[in-house]
C-alpha cells in the first residue's frame, strides 16, 4: 500500500504542477498585454491606441469587424498638427 500512496502523491503533485504553471503562464500574458497597451498609450497619447471599425461607416475605405473574421484595426496617435483633408478624425464621447 506504501508504493500505491506513493503514485497517488506523485501524480497529485504533478497535477498541482500543471495547474500552478498554467496560472502562472496566463498571469504573465495579461501583465504583458497590459504592460504592451499603457506603451502604446504612452507613444500615442492617445486613451485608446488600437480600435476595431465595428460598423459600416467608414466602407470602402476600411471594413467593419465581422465575427472576428475579417475587419480592420486602426492605429491612433495624437497629432499637434492641424487636420488636414483625407485625415481620419475618431471621437471619444464622454456618457
Amino acid at each position: 500500500m506504501g508504493r500505491i500512496a506513493n503514485i497517488i502523491d506523485s501524480v497529485k503533485s504533478i497535477h498541482f504542477r500543471q495547474t500552478l504553471s498554467q496560472l502562472i503562464t496566463l498571469g504573465l500574458i495579461v501583465s504583458s498585454a497590459l504592460i504592451i497597451w499603457k506603451a502604446l498609450m504612452c507613444i500615442t497619447g492617445s486613451e485608446s491606441p488600437v480600435i476595431v471599425v465595428l460598423s459600416g461607416s467608414m466602407e470602402p475605405g476600411f471594413q467593419r469587424l465581422v465575427i472576428l473574421l475579417q475587419g480592420d484595426i486602426m492605429f491612433l496617435h495624437m497629432s499637434k498638427e492641424p487636420i488636414r483633408a483625407g485625415d481620419i478624425v475618431v471621437f471619444s464621447i464622454d456618457v
